[in-house]
């Protein structure tokens, strides 16, 4: 086992400590957003142009639109 000197520990507890924060904030990002999409509430505050989950979304505000787009063809 190799020895480590006090700078080398401190490196690695900060690195560790810092890898651990950003994979905390990744997670609990990903949890708020599945909690709304479960509960029925837009990810998008609102704004239909671009997101992502628009072609599934069952939203009232993404219902309206479609029907609106398909009435315009």
């Amino acid at each position: 086992m190799k020895m480590q000197n006090r700078r080398q520990m401190m490196t690695g507890i900060l690195r560790y400590a810092a890898l651990s924060l950003v994979g905390f904030f990744a997670g609990s990002s990903i949890t708020k957003r599945r909690k709304l999409l479960k509960e029925g509430k837009c990810i998008e505050r609102g704004i239909c142009s671009g997101c992502r989950v628009y072609e599934s979304c069952k939203l009232p505000q993404a219902l309206s639109k479609k029907q609106f787009l398909n009435r315009k063809k």
